[in-house]
């Protein structure tokens, strides 16, 4: 028999599928029960608003208020967690709006984890840029005294760390995973679903937002089936001894990103976010139970993924 994801976040799916707009929004309403077991669910967040280098979205990420009113909102989709974009020194803004997120989500009862953009120099500047940063969020976020370390999101005891490569993806995953273990306790590695020479670094994938096989299609159909079914099975053979976090998104679109590349993915009226949480649904099992599916995003819209005001408006609408 399979695990159910919260038979509230289907009904919240089924709301943007049917009226694609913010104002009929259903919600995920955190005073329904979870069913035993049943994965835990995430949302990526995007830290950099209110930097001149992004889009204006009506609010900075490092108000305190703002970021407040942003967990009420998630949890009352049914959602427990932030997982933030962080990459160290390299960008002070995000590193204040992290630590901004972090102690509010500790007010909130709220989760929050980091998810660490990998740097893309060379090998050693690289795996130098990831040791530094590293270091310096064990040292600022995860010690015993930080503020906000009690919201951080902790499974089987140990805190879990994304990373998020770069298309070179130049970094000694192997030397971080050496440092790392030192850490008490050690923090779990969960890399993105790819081809890689250090996957025994790491304790876990997840998978991201990819058209599939066939590419990305004008017209925004290929929205990442065979994509997602191919990462659940190897996850379920080939890497069966790791933890495995099941991605459910909106769509895509990157045009009002400064560094678009043209990339859509429709979001089909509600049926691409509807369809990617029914394939995590479908796969976690008692066998190969997801612990946590990522929504991905609650507000990057840049890439046309945000969930946090709803979907567009569909077309027959």
């Amino acid at each position: 028999m399979k695990t159910r994801v919260r038979p509230v976040l289907a009904a919240t799916l089924l709301l943007l599928v049917e009226g694609c707009t913010h104002t009929n929004m259903l919600s995920l309403r955190s005073d329904v029960p979870s069913t035993h077991g049943s994965p835990q669910l995430l949302a990526v967040y995007e830290p950099w608003f209110g930097h001149p280098q992004h889009i204006s979205v009506g609010y900075s990420s490092q108000d305190p208020v703002e970021l407040r009113k942003q967990i009420d909102a998630a949890r009352n989709m049914g959602i427990s967690g932030f997982v933030v974009d962080w990459y160290g020194d390299r960008e002070p803004f995000i590193d204040r709006a992290y630590a901004l997120l972090q102690s509010a989500a500790a007010e909130k009862s709220f989760k929050i984890a980091m998810m660490y953009d990998e740097s893309d120099g060379e090998t050693e500047q690289a795996t130098d840029d990831a040791l530094a940063a590293f270091e310096k969020f064990h040292q600022t976020y995860l010690s015993p005294t930080a503020p906000g370390r009690d919201a951080y999101l902790m499974y089987r005891d140990r805190p879990v760390i994304f990373i998020f490569p770069k298309s070179a993806a130049r970094t000694d995953w192997s030397r971080v995973r050496s440092e790392t273990d030192k850490w008490d306790p050690a923090p779990l590695l969960i890399y993105e679903y790819r081809v890689t020479a250090y996957a025994s670094s790491f304790d876990g994938f997840y998978a991201w937002i990819n058209p599939g096989n066939k590419g990305w299609a004008k017209d925004g159909s290929h929205w990442g089936e065979d994509y997602l079914i191919r990462f659940y099975q190897q996850m379920q053979s080939k890497y069966s001894g790791k933890i495995a976090i099941g991605t459910a998104w909106p769509g895509f679109n990157d045009s009002k990103a400064h560094w678009s590349l043209g990339r859509y993915m429709s979001q089909r009226c509600g049926k691409t976010l509807s369809d990617t949480l029914s394939l995590a649904q479908q796969y976690s099992t008692p066998e190969h139970r997801l612990p946590f599916i990522l929504i991905a995003t609650w507000n990057d819209y840049e890439e046309g993924t945000a969930v946090e005001r709803g979907l567009e408006k569909c077309k027959n609408q």
